[in-house]
């Protein structure tokens, strides 16, 4: 005898309500805790081929790796905690005042494919990787991961927009201009020196904000000043502010570069806003205070790259340094859109020249969109 058929005797649907017909959510306008983990729902693309089919004008990209920090590890899971802390889709920047995903495409191109315990082979990737994205003329803008890998990326950046010159604005509690750490070339705290040692920089064009603390000794801030390197110590945000110190930034960075990379170790917040760090200094930015630069950055300048690093989520308190970090990429492509909105309502004169035009409302693409 076959089971009665429960449909006939009970509709629960019906009679729950459960029947009805629903409007079907568009995946952008979903939670940020509903679907699969991608920087604010962008979508993800992480064949290469693809990505150039597309031509996205920003693509996101994580890098997970630590294997060179000197302190507390952890940074490893930075990419996927910093996709994850979101409560917003990036809709309408409120501070901007424009929809910054309706005015450049943004996707994620996923993650780099690091194994642990190789750093060679994590640097190599690294680099590797950020040449397939940027062949695609995206702005890569990179989710770490330990500072090491900023050699490998930015190496990356300045070869593929060659002839122009890569400058670097960098926010860090820390200069990461040691020539070594325990006899580590590679390490967390030593990109900076490989990057103007192997010619990839000129240490001209690399200024520095919020450093403190009690490192590097005086040695090394020879070695920077030989380099003709500037740098604003957090005791000068505090006596002029963060925006006077950011617009001297600027200037300095362009007396000697064409395009902007905006580096952002996560310690330059003060560890009592940004605790999921490996070395974390007292007494750095307020989270309101560095949003507000790269802003200011973003909007002003060709940013050519970017990278947000060092967020370790085993130190973090309710997400509060990965929402830190995602908001920096955010502020980094809103500012970058407004730019773009500017420099359209300019209308250059007709022979052609750009006299009377601020230089910084012209974009300079990388290709994509720009």
């Amino acid at each position: 005898m076959s089971p009665p058929d429960v449909r006939s005797q009970s509709d629960y649907g019906h009679a729950n309500g459960w029947d009805h017909d629903f409007p079907v959510s568009d995946p952008g306008d979903a939670p940020g805790y509903v679907g699969a983990v991608a920087y604010c729902g962008r979508p993800v693309i992480t064949d290469t081929a693809e990505l150039r089919r597309r031509a996205p004008d920003v693509a996101i990209l994580g890098i997970p790796f630590d294997d060179r920090v000197s302190y507390r590890p952890g940074a490893r899971f930075g990419p996927r905690a910093i996709r994850q802390a979101t409560s917003t889709g990036g809709g309408h920047s409120l501070a901007l005042d424009v929809e910054p995903f309706r005015i450049l495409d943004v996707v994620d191109a996923g993650d780099a494919d690091i194994v642990p315990a190789w750093p060679e082979r994590g640097h190599a990737v690294a680099f590797q990787r950020v040449l397939e994205v940027m062949s695609s003329g995206a702005v890569p803008m990179i989710l770490g991961g330990d500072h090491s890998i900023s050699w490998p990326v930015v190496s990356a950046v300045a070869q593929t927009i060659a002839p122009r010159r890569v400058g670097m604005i960098h926010f860090d509690a820390h200069a990461d201009t040691a020539d070594d750490e325990n006899g580590v070339r590679a390490g967390h705290g030593t990109p900076m020196r490989r990057l103007i040692e192997s010619g990839a920089m000129d240490g001209r064009a690399l200024v520095q904000i919020g450093l403190r603390g009690y490192w590097p000794p005086p040695a090394v801030f020879e070695w920077m000043r030989g380099q003709g390197m500037r740098w604003h110590l957090m005791r000068e945000v505090e006596e002029r502010g963060i925006d006077a110190v950011v617009d001297d930034a600027i200037i300095e960075v362009l007396q000697h570069a064409d395009m902007v990379y905006l580096s952002i170790d996560i310690d330059v917040v003060d560890p009592g806003m940004a605790p999921g760090t490996g070395t974390p200094e007292p007494g750095g930015l307020l989270t309101r205070e560095l949003l507000r630069a790269v802003r200011r950055i973003a909007s002003s300048v060709p940013i050519c790259g970017m990278d947000v690093m060092e967020v370790a989520p085993p130190y973090d308190h309710a997400e509060v340094t990965a929402m830190v970090a995602h908001r920096c990429v955010l502020e980094t492509i809103s500012g970058m859109a407004a730019r773009k909105v500017a420099a359209d309502r300019v209308r250059l004169p007709e022979s052609g020249t750009t006299a009377g035009v601020r230089n910084e409302q012209i974009p300079v693409s990388i290709g994509g969109r720009g």
